[in-house]
């Protein structure tokens, strides 16, 4: 009968499951992996830094090989590490980008009496250079032999364009209507650029995501980021937050990084 056997320990940010590993190791009399395994692991499998570079390019792992000077596995894990907190952002910008744009599109129809509300854009001055966005959109949609319906044009707009209606060059114009979609926000921080500013950040960091750019350097930073954006969506909605947290995988992956990572 074979009497190998493994011992597998669970590590959670500040459970000293490494010290203990390596106790019950020395009194068992068994060989301890940690870092070792996952370097051997990668020897074996033949995902080294020439495999790195090659699949991503010698120019996007640079930074990540850079920082680890003579230690090419802690790079590869950095860079998976920014993989799957990209990965883990998804769920947050998704609902944060459909809540928005349908509270926005609910303030902009009743701000024109039509479902067709950027129809007026043309015509509006001030406005009129908006039209380009929906010029774009219909053009999408036509390309697709699609009827160029309201309902689709607001789901072909990005979310650099719902953005751009909370900046200040449109403030006079539309912030009085617009302020709407924010019911919950605290009265005395309704201000357009109290909304304008993270909304602008989370457009900077969602096309990063999304145009699959490094994030994962200061994750203090990006966890402070997820939260504004939580609290955004609870400005839109009470009841976003809540259900978010049911189905957000974002702080388990921070955690597995800190840990995977050996970040403090």
């Amino acid at each position: 009968m074979n009497n190998h056997y493994i011992i597998n320990l669970g590590r959670q940010l500040g459970s000293g499951g490494k010290e203990i590993g390596e106790k019950l190791a020395k009194d068992l009399g068994i060989a301890f992996y940690d870092k070792e395994l996952i370097n051997l692991a990668s020897k074996e499998s033949g995902l080294c830094k020439e495999f790195f570079e090659k699949v991503f390019s010698t120019k996007r792992m640079e930074r990540y090989f850079s920082l680890y000077p003579g230690n090419e596995n802690r790079a590869m894990q950095h860079y998976c590490c920014n993989l799957q907190l990209a990965e883990a952002f998804y769920v947050s910008l998704s609902v944060l980008e459909v809540t928005l744009r349908n509270a926005l599109c609910r303030e902009l129809e009743t701000m024109t009496g039509r479902a067709d509300w950027y129809a007026v854009f043309p015509t509006t001055p001030g406005l009129a250079k908006l039209n380009r966005y929906i010029t774009q959109a219909s053009k999408q949609i036509a390309g697709r032999h699609e009827s160029i319906i309201p309902s689709k044009v607001v789901a072909e707009l990005t979310l650099g364009f719902w953005v751009l209606l909370l900046n200040s060059e449109y403030e006079r114009l539309l912030w009085k209507d617009l302020r709407r979609a924010f019911p919950f926000m605290p009265k005395h921080e309704r201000k357009r650029k109290n909304v304008s500013a993270p909304l602008n950040q989370f457009r900077t960091l969602r096309n990063r995501v999304f145009h699959n750019e490094s994030i994962c350097w200061n994750l203090c930073r990006v966890e402070e980021i997820h939260r504004e954006m939580v609290t955004v969506m609870g400005w839109i909605n009470k009841d976003v937050p809540g259900w978010l947290e049911l189905i957000d995988r974002f702080h388990d992956v921070c955690r597995q990084i800190r840990i995977t990572m050996c970040w403090d």
